[in-house]
């Protein structure tokens, strides 16, 4: 037991050398594995030093790509960040406001950097877009916030902005009345993107809510 114990690892090593003479560029070809290998002294000629800047080389590409990952997750929280910040402003525009649905269709797009925004409820309101029951669920399928590349329902949900349809966010409305939902369009990606703070857009459909039961309330 002891001596199959104490050969394994000089037989593992050796067929490992084997396979090594038998493709010599086998390394080469697999330049990741470099990181993990113990570098060679380059006292011991040319190709072990060949060998060492290979895995430096390595090492280095590594690095970059970690620091591009790290630059992404920081642009990614910059553009959360922004995006709060101007729901924030929203907010804060909904509370002065005389008529939650005039700030909805008039001031909220230009603050949150969008073409259009629309509240859609399913009955017939006053300044908003009528839906047919249940279009909220269909869309939403019960989350909070959904962001779409391919805009479905364009004309229902963007009203005259439908031609300008690119990327949309629909925003769950969670009132006690009839369903509604917040359609806000935009033609750059960038503007309505899932990394931009889905939260923020939530609590900004919410706060929405509160307004129009707030407007209406005292109709």
């Amino acid at each position: 037991m002891s001596d199959a114990g104490a050969t394994a690892p000089k037989s593992e090593s050796a067929a490992v050398a084997a396979f090594l003479r038998a493709n010599p560029d086998w390394l080469a070809d697999n330049p990741d594995l470099y990181r993990i290998l113990t570098p060679p002294n380059r006292v011991h000629g040319e190709v072990l030093a060949d060998h060492m800047a290979a895995m430096v080389l390595a090492e280095r590409a590594h690095a970059a790509a970690m620091e591009e990952r790290a630059d992404d997750v920081l642009a990614a929280g910059r553009a959360a960040a922004g995006m709060a910040s101007r729901v924030q402003e929203a907010v804060l525009a909904l509370l002065r406001a005389a008529d939650p649905l005039d700030c909805v269709t008039g001031e909220i797009p230009s603050i949150l950097a969008v073409d259009s925004a629309h509240l859609c409820i399913e009955a017939i309101m006053p300044g908003t877009l009528p839906l047919p029951e249940g279009t909220v669920a269909r869309l939403l399928g019960g989350r909070q916030v959904l962001f779409r590349d391919t805009v479905t329902d364009a004309r229902r949900l963007h009203a005259e902005a439908a031609g300008l349809a690119g990327h949309d966010a629909l925003v769950l409305v969670p009132a006690h009345g009839p369903p509604a939902l917040l359609a806000l369009l935009a033609r750059d990606r960038t503007v309505l993107d899932p990394v931009r703070g889905a939260g923020a857009l939530s609590f900004l459909g919410r706060a929405i809510a509160a307004a129009m039961g707030r407007s209406w309330g005292g109709r």
